[in-house]
């Protein structure tokens, strides 16, 4: 009873949050896999998950590393294998808003297809054995199920149909597909069936049929050409339509399913559906929150951080401290410090309201950024200890700096800066003393005739740049030569 209280009395919102996410999660996996022929394959996921658990909880430490592996590569092996499934799931979920749209648009009930004119239609080619193909699109896209093909915008006829499908036409040997009432494209190619079994009992046009529907939800209408008979295939099943009132029904099923699937969020009976799958939903989650996710003990723990100061002035010179490191201890539980990535922790300390001289600034939990289900305990040193002082403006003079002498029979006439002075700021210190700032040394042995050249200036530690960037030097030399001395 201690052990349920304190659970009741640890619980937060954000544990709410979290289980709410994690049933939807699994549940959307349950009613997947439960749509497609991968039960075993879940079924023994499932299983491995559950000795996992069951390995944490007891801390069985060498299977429940090996199994961490394990699932680690396991999850980029059913991306590789359910690729298709995964792909179908995203592209339903990008029509969803517009396939709602169109379905709010629709006042009064009506077919979005002439189900007459396919009816007709396919019982002709049934009697005259002419082969055929009829897609009615789904809620899936098709286009990168098709290949080859001709698009066409054409509403659906008697006459259209037939003239596509005549054996002389040269898309007759591909299928049509319809959208809506129109026909939007034929003579299309559909990839083959993977249950290779089927190949054996089907022909080809069959086979095509079967392939296309175990990758979306159309519903394909299929015309034996050496048989006359009629097969409706959806969802990777076949089923033979003996009398057209038999195709009419199957029709009509499939648009009444696809505007429920669309419409089923405003169903008041959803709540009644998979009632088993989001029971399991609810206790996996349960089970992972008090397995992973329950708070369980508070431990310390203790990180060195970096030391940020922001919001330094311009005008101020910060002398180099010793405390560019601080350590900060947090408290919480181990599930919160296997989430915290230690790297985004620093310690931002603002410097808008320097004094000049000597000072101490206190460091506190709110210079500390961290996750709200850690706790800082403390902070060490809980001061740093830093000299700062003001920067004036000041033209400076610019001195250039020049080495060695010029070579035997030449004279300096004038060295100068180009410009002589520019806007620095410096303390009062430097600025009573008037130092200079200094260029880089020019080597006179080198110049042989008056020149101009681009030259670095070297800043002292106490001076920055008025504009904030280092203004380029321009160095004068001018140099002439000596007059010949006569000798007798």
């Amino acid at each position: 009873m201690e052990h349920l209280l304190g659970m009741i009395e640890g619980f937060r919102i954000q544990d709410l949050f979290d289980i709410v996410i994690i049933t939807t999660l699994i549940y959307v996996i349950l009613i997947w896999f439960k749509d497609t022929a991968s039960r075993f394959v879940f079924a023994g996921i499932s299983l491995l998950g559950l000795v996992y658990i069951l390995a944490r909880v007891f801390h069985l430490y060498l299977t429940s590393l090996v199994l961490q592996g394990f699932f680690t590569i396991l999850l980029i092996a059913l991306v590789v294998i359910f690729q298709e499934d995964i792909r179908r799931f995203f592209e339903r979920l990008a029509t969803l808003g517009s396939l709602r749209t169109a379905r709010k648009s629709s006042g009064e009930k009506r077919w979005p297809v002439d189900v007459d004119v396919i009816i007709e239609s396919v019982a002709d080619f049934a009697a005259k054995r002419v082969g055929a193909i009829i897609i009615l699109q789904g809620r899936d896209p098709l286009e990168r199920h098709l290949k080859g093909g001709y698009e066409l915008d054409g509403k659906i006829t008697q006459p259209l149909l037939a003239s596509i499908f005549d054996p002389h036409s040269i898309g007759h040997d591909g299928a049509v597909v319809i959208h809506g009432n129109r026909v939007t494209k034929f003579g299309c190619h559909l990839p083959l069936s993977h249950d290779t079994e089927k190949f054996g009992k089907y022909g080809l046009r069959h086979t095509a049929a079967l392939g296309l529907s175990e990758r979306c939800d159309a519903l394909c209408i299929v015309v034996s050409e050496e048989r006359g008979t009629i097969s409706v295939v959806q969802d990777g099943k076949m089923v033979v339509s003996r009398k057209p009132s038999d195709l009419s029904s199957m029709i009509r099923a499939f648009y009444e399913r696809e505007e429920m699937l669309g419409n089923k969020r405003q169903n008041p009976h959803w709540t009644r559906r998979n009632t088993l799958e989001k029971a399991v939903a609810v206790v996996l989650a349960l089970g992972l929150w008090f397995a992973f996710g329950y708070q369980k003990e508070s431990i310390q723990r203790d990180f060195v951080v970096p030391i940020e100061y922001r919001k330094i002035s311009q005008e101020w010179e910060v002398e180099e401290n010793l405390h560019k490191e601080v350590t900060v201890t947090l408290m919480g539980p181990v599930q919160a410090f296997n989430l915290l990535d230690p790297s985004t922790l620093k310690v931002s300390v603002d410097l808008s309201n320097l004094t000049e001289g000597k000072q101490e600034i206190p460091l506190t939990s709110d210079m500390v950024r961290i996750p709200s289900n850690l706790s800082l305990m403390r902070i060490k040193p809980e001061r740093i200890r830093l000299s700062a002082y003001r920067l004036y403006a000041y033209n400076a003079p610019v001195h250039v700096r020049t080495t060695g002498s010029l070579q035997k029979g030449f004279t300096l006439k004038r060295v100068a800066a180009v410009p002589e002075t520019f806007a620095v700021l410096a303390p009062n210190s430097t600025i009573q003393k008037k130092v200079p700032i200094q260029t880089e040394e020019i080597d006179l042995s080198q110049i042989k005739e008056s020149i101009s050249m681009d030259a670095r200036v070297l800043l002292p530690h106490d001076v920055r740049i008025k504009s904030g960037q280092l203004p380029s030097v321009k160095v004068v030399v001018e140099v002439e030569k000596k007059a010949e001395e006569n000798t007798t």
